[in-house]
């Protein structure tokens, strides 16, 4: 019990530094939480750069490093996918895993030309996705 509360601890604490390493994920999300889009729908056309605005519903939104029940921040997958395994630990940080850990519900993206797939994942305070992940389901957009 004592390991598993300084884990939990340590993990919240330094979590956010190192995104993209093995840190189970055990925050709680309730079963009826979504996330998505609330301003591109599969299918859409844009033109580069654009803006993203995020939705969820049955979390709030909050920063990276909080410890708040039933909240989370937004990634922004482009062009990949979490497989069920990498649900288990931290979002990695890179060009194809974007974090909003200042608990922004907006982005502008820039994205070359061609067709991209997009994804709102959901993370709790540490980067991690929830126990019961939060994500939208994958969007095709096409960039001019």
């Amino acid at each position: 019990m004592r390991t598993t509360r300084l884990a939990t601890v340590l993990s919240l604490a330094f979590g956010p530094l190192l995104a993209g390493t093995a840190v189970a994920g055990t925050t709680p999300a309730p079963a009826s939480a979504t996330a998505g889009f609330a301003n591109l729908h599969d299918g859409d056309s844009v033109s580069s750069p654009f803006t993203v605005t995020f939705t969820e519903s049955g979390l709030t939104v909050a920063p990276a490093g909080a410890v708040v029940p039933n909240s989370g921040h937004y990634h922004l997958l482009i062009d990949t996918a979490l497989t069920a395994d990498q649900t288990q630990y931290a979002i990695p940080k890179d060009a194809q895993h974007l974090h909003f850990g200042k608990g922004q519900t907006e982005a502008t993206v820039s994205l070359p030309p061609g067709r991209h797939t997009l994804q709102v994942v959901m993370g709790d305070g540490a980067h991690v996705p929830h126990d019961h992940p939060v994500m939208s389901k994958v969007i095709t957009i096409t960039v001019k």
